[in-house]
């Protein structure tokens, strides 16, 4: 069998150039990665998806890699990365695609096929569950019934910062990065991946969530620097090499952070633009892919657990063993037997 061609593009969507990374023919199924990440997050999905007959592009979301960075945080709003998706399927010269997305992706996805059924036919979201006006779901906040700045103080405690509030304040966190941009982005993939809680012994399971994310790196005391809580890897896993650490340092040198930075700093305007939107059920068919040492899957538990609710065609939830918050790198083939499976079942 011939290896799928990949084709680069740029687009413009609505006076945003989108940098797109397309392979295969078949149903279009749009791949939309987090922070800190790009297109490149999903390598290892693109060529076996394409093989299995589906025509699938990954973006740069608007702030990161080749595309457009904008001045104004307001650009980075929820409906405005919404409104890419749903212009890509048009600049594509499709009228439906299938939505997935990770990390600051699942929401921007899941937020996607809830405002527009019409034109997004099945979603799945990576490590954050559907979370409605919440976005990224925390305990005690599984839909957006409190605001993301109150459930920030809630759980961050007394003389700390949440790590999303530390995040959109684009002041003491863009210094930090920008002091060692390389060394940042390598401690951080490696702290919160499967293979550095194991060799550290830890364990999600049985712990009160509270308790661990005001012990973790996701807490941030004031006056400190969220890096102060990394730890380092002696040497790259072979899942991030060295090689794929350039290519994601080379863009997010290029881009700076201030873009990606305001996803977090507009998490309380989005909460807000929602609220006409809460009682709505997200219609699509729907299934959540987690991992057992991923943070964001285990504080949106009762998310998870409440989907039905909210969501009438809920496909399930699937959990990977042992494997961190970048599941579709550090286990490519797991991640992509249950992204197939949901292929499957929305596009057979």
């Amino acid at each position: 069998m011939t290896a799928p061609t990949r084709r680069h593009r740029l687009l413009n969507i609505n006076g945003c150039r989108l940098h797109t990374v397309e392979e295969g023919e078949g149903p279009l199924v749009i791949l939309v990665h987090g922070f800190p990440e790009l297109w490149y997050s999903w390598r290892f999905q693109l060529p076996v998806l394409a093989e299995a007959g589906y025509r699938v592009v990954a973006i740069d979301q608007r702030g990161y890699g080749r595309s457009s960075k904008f001045w104004n945080s307001d650009a980075y709003r929820i409906h405005p990365l919404v409104d890419d998706l749903v212009g890509l399927v048009a600049a594509l010269g499709e009228r439906h695609a299938i939505l997935i997305g990770h990390d600051w992706g699942a929401p921007v996805v899941w937020t996607a096929a809830w405002l527009h059924p019409e034109v997004f036919k099945g979603v799945l979201g990576l490590s954050v569950p559907f979370g409605g006006r919440a976005q990224i779901p925390l305990p005690g906040n599984p839909f957006g019934e409190r605001s993301p700045h109150e459930i920030h103080r809630a759980v961050a405690g007394p003389d700390h910062l949440f790590y999303q509030e530390y995040f959109s304040t684009l002041g003491p966190i863009i210094d930090e990065i920008e002091q060692d941009l390389r060394g940042w982005v390598r401690d951080i993939v490696w702290t919160v991946s499967g293979d550095a809680l194991r060799a550290a012994g830890s364990s999600l399971e049985g712990n009160d969530p509270i308790q661990l994310i005001r012990e973790s790196a996701l807490s941030v005391p004031h006056g400190a620097r969220m890096r102060d809580r990394f730890a380092t890897p002696t040497a790259q896993p072979a899942w991030f090499t060295d090689a794929d650490l350039d290519v994601f340092v080379h863009e997010l040198e290029g881009g700076g952070f201030a873009g990606p930075l305001s996803y977090y700093r507009n998490l309380d305007n989005n909460w807000q633009a929602l609220e006409s939107q809460a009682k709505q059920p997200l219609s699509v068919p729907a299934m959540f892919l987690g991992t057992d040492y991923d943070v964001a899957t285990w504080w949106g538990r009762e998310a998870i657990e409440r989907a039905p609710e909210v969501i009438p065609n809920w496909l399930g939830s699937r959990i990977l063993k042992g494997c961190g918050h970048w599941l579709q790198q550090e286990q490519p083939a797991e991640t992509n037997a249950v992204i197939l499976e949901f292929l499957r079942a929305v596009a057979p």
